[in-house]
């Protein structure tokens, strides 16, 4: 066993603790605390495991939390440390010395998630599975999602649906509940679809469990409607159990908000990685044209009904991955908006080459951020605004909104 104090926070929600065989990083070790655990080399690196904190910080949040929240910190303790995550990325990775503007608290630290997925216990009842195992704990509430999941999570306890997962997305603007149901015979379970339906879930979709990670094999809606309505900020946009969207509307909204007054017009625009077109949406007024690249067929088609909703004519979605968008030719903005890979190294050519006037780049990971940031910087461009956002309160992840410009 070894016993070592944690010194700070670092990328992947570790705690970073130094011994004589180097660094050791602690799952759930918070900077300041004495933590004891077995050292296991995994991927080159030293880890913790098994561990029990001797001593704890006194600002160690006190009630029960699901175990993806791996900052247990009372709430403004933690933004200090998102931030300074950020900060570090940016000088360490990017080799750039900026002034970041203070992190954005999410509007809500609890009861913030519309989107959740459980797994079915063996015994009933829902569960958690642990990170990076297959252990369930068994569910007895969240304290982070929304509060029409919540009553959607009291209704499935009781529920002995013969299913591996269960997938949730809600809506705050209409307080309504889509369903996915992740196993099972999706004929088996039309039956119980519809009587879902009628306790007061809006639709239900069935979807066969795929390796390749949620929703990405066969889907097949069952009963009810498969989208709801959503407000982020200034607009409203439709939202599936099927594809990514903001699980925090109020914090993406205050973000969309913010963009807007970083970038401004011209004749065409471009986002990559866009979803179902947010940005690109609320940038159609000030530009002749807006382009659209989203390799998720579901969420181009929730874009398409969005821009005909709101009556958008200069928005045009093109489906296909973002590595691909040098054929679209060069704009005089790129909003991009990756996973937690980042740019991909096509997408960081594209940019040096076209040379877009502006780059908004909205982040979901500060190491691979900064990294995307410093290849930029070399090529010319500067950076102008940068700032961390918190959309996962009780976790490590943290957003960031960032200008770069020539």
């Amino acid at each position: 066993m070894l016993t070592v104090t944690v010194e700070k926070l670092v990328p992947g929600g570790y705690g970073l603790a130094r011994t004589e065989e180097g660094a050791v990083l602690v799952k759930g070790g918070l900077p300041g605390e004495v933590v004891r655990g077995q050292p296991v080399r995994r991927r080159g690196a030293l880890f913790l495991e098994g561990v029990e904190v001797l001593t704890p910080r006194p600002d160690r949040y006190p009630h029960p939390l699901p175990p993806s929240a791996d900052l247990p910190l009372l709430y403004e303790a933690q933004l200090p440390l998102k931030e300074a995550l950020v900060a570090e990325a940016l000088e360490r990775i990017a080799k750039l010395s900026f002034p970041l503007s203070p992190i954005r608290p999410s509007p809500s630290p609890l009861g913030y998630r519309t989107a959740a997925q459980y797994a079915r216990h063996p015994l009933g009842g829902l569960a958690y599975r642990l990170p990076e195992s297959e252990v369930l704990v068994r569910l007895e509430e969240d304290p982070l999602v929304a509060e029409p999941l919540k009553k959607a999570l009291a209704l499935l306890q009781t529920w002995p649906l013969p299913v591996e997962e269960v997938a949730l997305r809600g809506s705050l603007l209409t307080g309504e509940v889509l369903l996915g149901l992740i196993g099972g015979s999706p004929e088996v379970l039309k039956r119980p679809a519809k009587a879902l339906v009628r306790e007061g879930f809006r639709g239900v979709v069935w979807a066969e469990p795929s390796p390749k990670g949620r929703f990405r094999g066969r889907v097949t809606p069952l009963y009810g409607e498969r989208t709801l309505l959503e407000r982020f900020g200034p607009l409203t946009a439709t939202v599936s159990v099927e594809s990514f969207a903001q699980v925090n509307p109020p914090a993406m909204g205050a973000l969309l908000e913010e963009a807007l007054t970083l970038v401004g017009g011209g004749e065409r625009a471009l986002e990559l990685y866009a979803g179902s077109g947010l940005i690109s949406l609320l940038l159609a007024p000030r530009f002749r044209e807006v382009a659209a690249v989203e390799i998720s067929k579901e969420a181009v088609r929730r874009g398409e009904a969005d821009r005909k909703r709101l009556g958008v004519e200069n928005v045009r979605f093109h489906r296909g991955d973002a590595k691909e968008a040098a054929r679209l030719g060069a704009f005089d903005l790129v909003v991009v908006d990756p996973p937690r890979a980042g740019l991909s190294p096509e997408v960081r050519a594209y940019l040096l080459e076209t040379r877009p006037r502006q780059i908004l780049y909205v982040a979901c990971d500060p190491a691979t951020w900064a990294r995307d940031v410093g290849a930029l910087a070399k090529g010319g461009y500067r950076l102008r605004f940068a700032q961390p956002y918190d959309f996962f309160p009780f976790t490590h992840h943290v957003e960031v909104l960032s200008l770069l410009s020539l």
